[in-house]
C-alpha cells in the first residue's frame, strides 16, 4: 500500500477528525481558562477571532465523526476545517503585523488598526452577546498585558508567569528570547492544519481517481 493510500484510508478513520477536534477545543479552553481567567490576560479582537476559527475547525470535525466514510459528511469535514484554517490564519496575521508595528524598533501608532472592543464575527453572529465571556474582545491587540482586579491575591504561580510575561512585553513561547508571539504560534498551527488537511483531501480525490480507473 503507498503513502496514498494510507493516508486516503486514514482520512476514512474517526481518528485524525477527533484529533482535529480535541486540539482545537484544549485551545480554546487554555486560552479563555489559563490566560483569561487564571493570568488575567484580556482577550483582544483578533484573539477572539481566532477562538472562533478554532470552534469552526471542531465543527467540522465533529461532523465527520459521526461517519468519516460517508462522502457527505467527509466533505462537509473538510469545507469546516479549511474555512476554518483560513480565517484562523488571516486573523493570526494581521496580529502578528500589529504586533509587529507595536513592538518594533520603530513603533508604528497606526499598527493597532484592526483592533477594537466592538468585533464583528464572522457571518455577524452576535457571538460577544451570546457568550461575552468567551468572545467579547477586552483587551489590546498584540500586547497580552495581564489586568489583575483590585483585592485579588496572586498565588506564586500567577505571580511568576504574569511577571515572566510583563517582563518580556507579552506573551511568547520563550518569553526571554521574544522567540514566537502568540500570533506566530497560531499561525504555525493553523496553517499546519491546513497542510494536513490538503494532503488528506488531495490523498482522498486521487484514492477515488485510481479506483473509478
Amino acid at each position: 500500500m503507498g503513502f496514498i493510500d494510507k493516508i486516503a484510508k486514514w482520512q476514512d478513520s474517526r481518528f485524525p477528525w477527533v484529533l482535529m477536534v480535541i486540539a482545537s477545543i484544549s485551545l480554546v479552553l487554555i486560552a479563555h481558562s489559563v490566560f483569561q481567567k487564571y493570568l488575567y490576560m484580556p482577550p483582544c479582537e483578533q484573539c477572539v477571532y481566532i477562538r472562533v476559527a478554532f470552534l469552526i475547525m471542531a465543527i467540522g470535525g465533529i461532523i465527520a465523526i459521526i461517519n468519516p466514510r460517508n462522502l457527505v459528511l467527509k466533505l462537509l469535514g473538510y469545507g469546516f476545517g479549511f474555512w476554518g484554517a483560513i480565517y484562523g490564519m488571516m486573523c493570526s496575521i494581521k496580529l502578528a503585523k500589529i504586533h509587529a508595528a507595536i513592538h518594533g524598533d520603530d513603533a508604528d501608532p497606526f499598527g493597532v488598526q484592526g483592533c477594537s472592543t466592538e468585533p464583528s464575527h464572522i457571518l455577524g453572529l452576535p457571538l460577544e452577546k451570546w457568550a461575552p465571556d468567551w468572545f467579547m474582545p477586552l483587551g489590546d491587540c498584540g500586547k497580552e498585558d495581564a489586568i489583575v482586579p483590585d483585592g485579588v491575591i496572586l498565588s506564586s504561580i500567577q505571580e511568576y508567569f504574569i511577571n515572566l510575561y510583563t517582563e518580556a512585553g507579552g506573551w511568547y513561547l520563550i518569553p526571554s528570547k521574544h522567540f514566537l508571539s502568540m500570533a506566530d504560534c497560531t499561525l504555525m498551527g493553523f496553517g499546519l492544519c491546513f497542510v494536513i488537511l490538503a494532503v488528506m483531501l488531495v490523498s482522498f480525490i486521487l484514492s477515488k481517481l485510481r479506483q473509478a480507473n
